[in-house]
C-alpha cells in the first residue's frame, strides 16, 4: 500500500519500519492540531462575532484547568516524540559488532566502494541479505550525502573526516542510491544501485568479482613502505604509541583530556599528528597530508584496526 505513495518508498531494512512509524506519528500529531486550531478559529469567529446589542465583549475569567491542559498535553506529546526519536537515533547510530565493513569514498561525481576482501565497485554496492552492513565514508572533494531511500538511510559524507552509517537489509532486490547533497554540475548523475543478494548469491558474487588487494593487506604494505614500524613498536626505544589493539580504546592527550581512538582520531594523527598529541610522546611525527590519498589512509586504518592487542600493556597515554 505505502509503496504507491511518493512519501513512502519501498521498505527494505530492519529499522525502516520504525522510521516510518515515527514519521507517521509526527504527521498525525501535526495534522490533528492544525485541524483543531483551524476549527477553533472558524468556530470562535462565528460564536464571538459582533452582533446588534452585543457591541462590548464580556469579561472572561481564567481557568486553571484549561491552562494546565494546554501545557501538560503538549508537554506529554513532546516527551513521547523525544524519547521515541532518541531511542531510534541511538539504534541508527550504534552499529552491531558483527557488521560487514565497507569503505566508501565520494568523489565528483561517483561513489567508490571497497569490500573487506578487496572487491571494488563504482556506483554499485552488493551486500548479503540479513547481515548488518557498516559503511565508513569520506569525500575526496566536497560534501556529498549517501542516501538509500528504501533503507531510510542518509548520511553526509564530508572531506577530511569520516562518517559512518549502518543498516541491515531485509528484502532482496535492487534499490536506488543517491547523493542527497548538491555537489556540483553533475550532482543529478551521482546515482547508483544497491544489490541485496541471498547469502549464497553474495558469496558467489564475491568469487566472481574481480578481487583486488584487501584493504588491511594494502594497509600493511603501505605501513611498511612508509616505515611506520620504525617508531610504532613495543620497546623502550619506541618513538610513538604502539598501534596494536589501540583502536576503540580511550587514551590521554598531552593537554590532560582523553579521547577514544576511532577512525577520525587516527586520520587526524596521520594528517595533523601534532593537533592532539598523546600524553608521554614528543611531537616528532611528520604530517602525511597531501602525501597519502584518502583511499590509502582508509587502507592504513583497516590495517591498524586489524592488529590484535599485545599481551603486555603498551605505553599509550593512560591506557584506559
Amino acid at each position: 500500500m505505502w509503496e504507491d505513495l511518493p512519501l513512502f518508498p519501498e521498505s527494505a531494512s530492519s529499522l525502516s519500519g520504525e522510521v516510518d512509524a515515527l514519521y507517521v506519528f509526527l504527521i498525525a500529531v501535526s495534522a490533528f492540531f492544525a485541524l483543531l486550531i483551524c476549527a477553533l478559529v472558524v468556530g470562535f469567529t462565528f460564536k464571538y462575532r459582533r452582533r446588534p446589542g452585543n457591541e462590548r465583549a464580556s469579561r472572561i475569567e481564567g481557568s486553571l484547568a484549561l491552562e494546565l491542559a494546554w501545557t501538560l498535553i503538549p508537554l506529554a506529546i513532546t516527551m513521547v516524540i523525544f524519547v521515541w526519536g532518541a531511542r531510534l537515533y541511538f539504534a541508527l547510530s550504534l552499529a552491531p559488532e558483527d557488521c560487514l565493513e565497507i569503505q566508501v569514498i565520494g568523489k565528483q561525481w561517483m561513489w567508490k566502494l571497497q569490500h573487506p576482501q578487496g572487491q571494488r565497485e563504482i556506483n554499485e554496492l552488493h551486500i548479503p541479505l540479513g547481515r548488518p552492513v557498516r559503511l565508513t565514508m569520506t569525500s575526496e572533494d566536497v560534501i556529498h550525502s549517501f542516501f538509500v531511500p528504501a533503507f531510510r538511510t542518509k548520511m553526509d559524507v564530508l572531506p577530511n573526516r569520516y562518517s559512518s552509517v549502518w543498516f541491515e537489509p531485509t528484502r532482496t532486490g535492487r534499490y536506488h542510491l543517491f547523493c542527497a547533497e548538491y555537489c556540483g554540475t553533475k550532482h543529478s548523475e551521482m546515482i547508483g544501485t544497491v544489490h541485496v543478494l541471498e547469502p549464497h548469491e553474495y558469496e558467489r558474487w564475491l568469487r566472481g568479482a574481480v578481487a583486488g588487494e584487501a584493504p588491511a593487506e594494502a594497509g600493511r604494505r603501505l605501513y611498511e613502505a612508509q616505515r611506520c614500524d620504525t617508531c610504532h613498536f613495543a620497546g623502550p626505544e619506541a618513538r610513538g604509541p604502539v598501534l596494536a589493539g589501540l583502536f576503540g580504546r580511550r587514551v590521554q592527550l598531552a593537554d590532560g583530556s582523553t579521547v577514544v581512538v576511532d577512525e577520525n582520531h587516527l586520520r587526524e594523527s596521520i594528517v595533523a599528528p601534532n593537533a592532539r598529541l598523546t600524553a608521554g610522546w614528543q611531537a616528532i611525527m611528520p604530517t602525511y597530508a597531501g602525501l597519502l590519498r584518502e583511499e590509502e589512509i582508509l587502507q592504513l586504518l583497516a590495517y591498524i584496526k586489524s592488529l590484535p592487542a599485545p599481551e603486555v600493556e603498551p605505553r599509550n597515554g593512560d591506557g584506559r
